[in-house]
This record gives structure tokens, C-alpha cells and sequence, in this order.
């Protein structure tokens, strides 16, 4: 009786302590951004023994956060053995493997410049293999291993020859000034001197002398808006060729045209790249083309265009046979979907073969018998992986539903690839080709997530106009029965963007919210990508009212299902177009005790002007110059209802944000201060367009804290 009341009080004991072990856990804290870490760049190694790849993750520096990314290998058979190659005092990037598995060439960046290193995986250090003065980037193996391709950006001065299309400086014609430049470089000769009050070939010396120095900055290009500052200078991406053992270097190409993506023909002899001949200024050119690159120094030469079309990232089978190219019809190009082709290396027998699936593909990879091509695509909340097959067109989809595969390789019998999964941000796994017999391969994030609660979503859809409307509910963490929660509708940028369980930019904000008692509601609206076609051209000159709609009926309906909502207590945010959608809403709709838009754009006709992305207004309204567009884009714009805003607002934008332009949220600002309402403006320094993803990592978690505490101004 004693040894049975004994055992009783030991399981009452252990059951007791796995009960305080589990009470422990606390929700996803802010701060917990510094810990999430991903992948990148997986490499099989040839002999299929070891994986290589980049781990991408935050290290604290004194008070300041910093990005960091190392290159790592494992044995497949024993993960736990996984070892840096590199260090994380210089991020690393691009890492390619040479043919026999036992070369690592890989971009780092050091005082300003990115070069090419090498590392022997015998061991050793890493040594500078280029020395390219404008950088070096992309690099790829030849074949035989004894040489490497890479990329540079050459500035306008430094190329041969004069532009192939009609000079745009009005008045002027190139060359008719000294390009300082090319004389600091000591590329050219100051043949005149500069004189502000000599001869108008002095005057225009002296002119050019101070655009040179930026001071002022002269600009006769349509696309002079960078990301983070103007771009007044073009600038062209060359290939280059360098020999390992004798470190020399040669320039394959040169002249006013761009060649990137290329690939090196299986014999070595050629490549092909991505390329145009500019007809037009490259700045109203929208079309590229594959072309060929003799390596015995020939002239290259196109060998597939498609009107109307964008072709290239050309891919070589590995026998040679066949090369995948990607592309996009470019007649409506925020509509028409990225597709893969195939071709023979001359350009002939080109065929699509992802036309028919209706999402937008942008690259895949080739298997070992060339028989088949896998890559990923948006699709309905996740991203998928799929296989098609290269005789019969046949499409399979490999890791589909509710998680996003964000990176793979595979080799004759194994896929490993990076998962984005709602119970954790970013993972490897191990698979057959089939995707079957799946195996978690790193634990990068499994320690701090242990000690973590999270909330996960469900799903739901909605039928408007038309549409099935895809939306997630997520409940706050520790949600009691009877109790009512505020709940925050989450909006998505783009607008072609789409949102899901398997989205990685994401996790962290809404797990976070829901850790601080907030329910989240977020959908993919008419308009988002991974619906196809007719799905994502559902906003044709429609911003406003049909995705507000969809969002908002998404926000309704999960009031219907979910009795913890507090419909007195909604909350309203999103960034980009999502920002637009944000100022939008609370000039029509009242509900919202409080709303933040980000980094948004709200006079259309303006934004033609202020942005980089501008090129949005006429692919998906017009010009405003052309009949009845005008008064379109004075309909959609979220300004022309700013004297019905009533809901507190928080407006947010970066100081250097060229992609939406700063000017849009000053305006809305003024507007709303002038007009007396409740509003406030944030704006970061030093910051553009991508400060919630990949700014500076202080300012990113000042971020996601201000929004809380903006909404707990209003939370009853």
C-alpha cells in the first residue's frame, strides 16, 4: 500500500512540475526579433554528403543590433555537427559551390565593396579572389572549375562607344562636356578648362565639373528615383570571367547595355545572359532577351526575344540540351503572371510550360537527368513547391497548404529546403524527391520558441462580387471564454502581395500582438498574388472600394464566428498599398478605434510623380492625361476623403523612402492637422520603403512597439 500511495504521489509530483514547466512558457515578446533566424543558399554538395548553406540571424553589438550571416556545413547523416565556414565580422552572400565540392566562392562586402572570396573546404582561410575597382558580384563556377563569372556595375563614363538611343538632354548631345568622372579616374583628359565666365564650351566645363561633385544634381532620366536617394547616373551590369590560379580577369562584355543572369554552357565554350539592345532609352524599355556570349572573345548576339515579352535567367539542362528561361507578357505587366520556358541553346523550339498554372514564377532548378524542373510560387496563402515534368507538361505540387518553402536545392535523390511554418519562422528539412519522408534537419529557432506560446491561425473564405476571399483569425495568447478582445485588421502591401500562414515577413508582428491580448484578423483581398490572373487584376482601377470591401466583410464575418471579438474595440494597420487601404478605410468607414498607415501612398496623381514605384499608376489606371483617368484617380485617392477621417491616426514613413515617397504622408499629416483631428506622424531617419523587413533592427522594434502603444492609447 505504502510502495502504491508512493508511486501515486511521484506521478502526481512529475505531472505537477511538466504543469509549472508549461506555465513558464510566456507569449513572443517583442525583443524576440533579435532571435528569429533563417536560411539560404542551400548547396548539396556533389557527393550528396553535406549541406552548405547561409544562416541569416542578429547579433548585439553594445546597444546597437546587428545583421549577420555565416556560411555553414553539415553532414547530412549528422546535423548536429554543423560548423561555420566563415565569420560573421563580414556577412557573407552568394555562396557557390565549385564542380567538385571542394571550393567555396562567395560575395562579402568590405569597406564599401563587394569582392569574391575563396575557401577551400579542407580548411584554411578565405582569400580575396577579385579585385574588380567598381566590385564584383554573382559568382558562378565554369564548368571544369577553373575559372568564375561574375558581374559588375560600370558606371556610364567607363563604356565604349555612345548610347544606341536618341540622346535625352534636351538641346545637348552626348559628350559635348568633360566627364569629370572619367577625368578623375584618369580615364580622359581635362582638355577645357573650366570658367564660369569664359566660352560657352568653358561654361559648360564649369557646369559639369559641379554636377560631378552631385552639387547640384542634374537629372534628364525618367526613372532617377533610387530607393534611398536620387539616381540621376546610369549606370550598366557587365560580365566578367576570371581565372582562378592566375587571378586575371576579362571583361566579356561591354557597351550601353545591361547582361546579368548568366548561365555557362555544360562544354564550357559560351553563355547565355539576360540582355536588350536599347532601341529606346533603357528607362522606357521593358523587354529583355536571351543572348549568346562567345568566351574567344566574338561579338554576343541574340538568340530569343518574344514581342511584347521580358524573357531571360536562362538556365542550362545539365546535359545541355535544353535551357529554362523565365518571363512575363509585359502588354498589362501588373497582371500577367511571371512564367518558365523552355528552349534549345540556339533559341529554337521555345515553349512555355507553367502557362497553364496560373500563379506567377519567377526561377526554378533543373533535375540531375534534366527531366524535370522544380520551383516555387505564391499560391493561396503559401509557398508551394512544385514539379513539372519536361515531355508532358505535367504539373505536381510537392509541398502545398498553409507553409512557405523559401529556398530549396535538390540533387538525384534528395530536396532539402528552408519551411516557414506557423509553429516556427524558418527551419531546413530533408525529403525524397516526391517531397515524401520529410526530416527536420536544423533548430535554429526551437530553443527560444520552446519557452514560447504561440497562437496559430484559421481559416476561412468569404464570397464577394465575385471573389473567393481567403482570410485568417488568430485568437490572443491565454484567451479566456466570456471575455471580449480588441482585434487589429492586418492589411497587405503591393498590392499584388499575398499574406498566409506561410508568409516568413509576418510571423513575428502577428505573434506579438496576439501575445499582448490582441486578436488579428488578416485576408488576401482582390488584387493579391497566388490566386492567378482574373484574381489579381480584380483591383483594375479599384484601389478603394472592392478591397476594402473584401477586408472589411473578412473582419465582419469573423465577428460572426468568433464571439471574442470586441466590435468596439477594432483596431486598423497595413504598409505600402496596405498604408493607401488604411487611410482609405477610415475616411469611409468609422468603426476603428485607432488606425496606423505605413509608408502609404494617398494622392494617386501626386504619387506619378513622387515615387519610384509610379509605374503603378498607369498599369493599373491610366495617365491621368487621358480621358476619364483623372477623375479615377481623384475617386481612389484616400486624400479627397481626409475631411471625413475621424479615427486617430498614426501616420509613419522613412526619411529616405523613395519607393512611396515621403512627400505622400506629409500631405496626409498637414491635411489632418489642419482639419484639427487626431493624428500623429513618425518619421525614421535614414530609412526607406523596407524598414519593417530589413531596416535598421533598433528601428524595427521601435516600430512594432510604437503601433502597440499607439493602440493602447484607445483600448478600453
Amino acid at each position: 500500500m505504502i510502495k502504491k500511495n508512493s508511486l501515486i504521489f511521484l506521478l502526481f509530483l512529475q505531472l505537477s512540475l511538466l504543469s509549472a514547466l508549461a506555465q513558464e512558457k510566456k507569449p513572443v515578446q517583442i525583443s524576440d526579433l533579435t532571435k528569429i533566424v533563417s536560411t539560404s543558399d542551400h548547396k548539396l554538395t556533389p557527393d550528396g554528403k553535406h549541406l552548405i548553406f547561409v544562416k541569416n540571424f542578429i547579433e548585439q553589438e553594445k546597444e546597437k543590433y546587428q545583421y549577420k550571416s555565416q556560411v555553414f556545413i553539415a553532414p547530412i547523416d549528422n546535423p548536429d555537427r554543423a560548423r561555420p565556414l566563415t565569420s560573421s565580422d563580414n556577412s557573407t552572400r552568394s555562396a557557390e559551390l565549385s564542380p567538385d565540392g571542394k571550393t567555396l566562392a562567395f560575395v562579402r562586402s568590405k569597406d564599401g565593396k563587394a569582392q569574391i572570396y575563396l575557401l577551400s573546404l579542407e580548411g584554411g582561410e578565405a582569400q580575396v579572389l577579385t579585385s574588380a575597382k567598381h566590385g564584383a558580384s554573382s559568382p558562378k563556377w565554369s564548368p571544369d572549375g577553373k575559372k568564375i563569372l561574375f558581374s559588375s556595375t560600370l558606371p556610364i563614363w567607363e563604356l565604349e562607344g555612345e548610347p544606341t538611343w536618341e540622346y535625352e538632354r534636351p538641346g545637348r548631345e552626348f559628350g559635348d562636356e568633360p566627364h569629370y568622372g572619367a577625368i578623375k579616374d584618369g580615364k580622359a583628359k581635362e582638355d577645357v578648362k573650366p570658367n564660369v565666365d569664359g566660352s560657352l564650351e568653358e561654361m559648360r566645363a564649369y557646369l559639369a565639373k559641379n554636377a560631378a561633385d552631385k552639387d547640384p544634381k542634374v537629372i534628364t532620366r525618367l526613372n532617377f528615383l533610387g530607393e534611398k536617394d536620387l539616381s540621376p547616373d546610369m549606370q550598366f551590369s557587365h560580365l566578367s570571367v576570371i581565372d582562378i590560379n592566375t587571378k586575371e580577369s576579362r571583361q566579356l562584355t561591354n557597351g550601353f547595355q545591361n547582361y546579368f543572369s548568366a548561365d555557362w554552357a555544360p562544354d564550357g565554350n559560351f553563355l547565355l545572359a539576360s540582355s536588350v539592345k536599347y532601341e529606346d532609352h533603357p528607362d522606357e524599355t521593358m523587354h529583355t532577351d536571351v543572348y549568346r556570349i562567345p568566351l574567344d572573345g566574338g561579338s554576343p548576339t541574340q538568340v530569343l526575344h518574344i514581342e511584347d515579352h521580358r524573357v531571360g535567367n536562362p538556365s542550362f539542362s545539365p546535359d545541355g540540351e535544353w535551357v529554362l528561361v523565365s518571363g512575363q507578357d509585359i502588354t498589362e505587366p501588373s497582371y500577367n503572371l511571371g512564367m518558365l520556358g523552355i528552349m534549345k541553346p540556339d533559341g529554337s523550339q521555345f515553349r512555355w510550360i507553367t502557362e497553364d498554372l496560373d500563379r506567377s514564377v519567377y526561377s526554378g532548378k533543373w533535375t540531375k537527368d534534366g527531366q524535370h524542373i522544380y520551383y516555387t510560387a505564391p499560391n493561396i496563402g503559401g509557398v508551394t513547391l512544385f514539379r513539372t515534368s519536361i515531355e508532358g507538361g505535367s504539373t505536381t505540387p510537392l509541398i502545398e497548404g498553409p507553409v512557405g518553402v523559401q529556398s530549396f536545392d535538390i540533387d538525384s535523390d534528395r530536396l532539402v529546403y528552408a519551411l516557414t511554418q506557423i509553429e516556427n519562422p524558418s527551419e531546413i528539412y530533408l525529403a525524397d524527391l516526391d517531397a515524401g519522408n520529410a526530416q527536420k534537419f536544423s533548430s535554429f529557432n526551437d530553443s527560444w520558441l520552446a519557452e514560447r506560446k504561440i497562437s496559430k491561425p484559421t481559416a476561412h473564405q468569404i464570397s464577394q462580387d465575385g471573389f473567393e476571399i481567403d482570410y485568417w483569425v488568430m485568437e490572443p495568447v491565454d484567451r479566456r471564454e466570456g471575455e471580449k478582445y480588441p482585434t487589429v485588421l492586418q492589411m497587405h502591401g503591393g498590392p499584388s502581395a499575398m499574406w498566409g500562414p506561410g508568409e516568413f515577413s509576418m510571423w513575428h508582428e502577428y505573434q506579438t500582438m496576439t501575445a499582448r491580448g490582441y486578436g488579428v484578423v488578416y485576408a488576401n483581398p482582390r488584387g493579391s498574388g497566388g490566386y492567378g490572373r482574373a484574381f489579381q487584376k480584380g483591383n483594375f482601377q479599384d484601389w478603394g472600394d472592392g478591397p476594402a470591401s473584401d477586408v472589411l466583410g473578412s473582419l465582419d464575418d469573423a465577428q460572426s464566428r468568433y464571439d471574442w471579438i470586441d466590435g468596439d474595440q477594432l483596431f486598423l494597420t497595413g504598409g505600402s498599398y496596405a498604408g493607401y487601404l488604411t487611410a482609405w478605410i477610415v475616411g469611409h468607414d468609422h468603426r476603428f478605434k485607432a488606425a496606423f498607415a505605413q509608408r502609404g501612398v494617398y494622392e494617386l496623381t501626386f504619387f506619378l510623380g513622387e515615387g519610384n514605384a509610379w509605374r503603378l499608376v498607369p498599369n493599373h489606371f491610366g495617365y491621368p492625361w487621358e480621358e476619364g483617368v483623372k477623375e479615377i484617380l481623384d475617386y481612389n485617392s484616400p486624400q479627397s476623403y481626409v475631411d471625413q477621417i475621424q479615427t486617430p491616426l498614426l501616420i509613419k514613413h522613412g526619411d529616405v523612402d523613395y519607393r512611396t515617397g515621403v512627400r505622400q504622408s506629409e500631405l496626409l499629416y498637414k491635411s489632418l492637422k489642419i482639419l484639427g483631428k487626431p493624428v500623429e506622424y513618425v518619421r525614421y531617419p535614414g530609412e526607406g520603403h523596407e524598414l519593417s523587413r530589413s531596416g535598421n533592427i533598433n528601428r524595427r522594434i521601435d516600430r512594432i512597439a510604437r503601433i502597440i502603444e499607439f493602440f493602447e492609447r484607445y483600448r478600453d
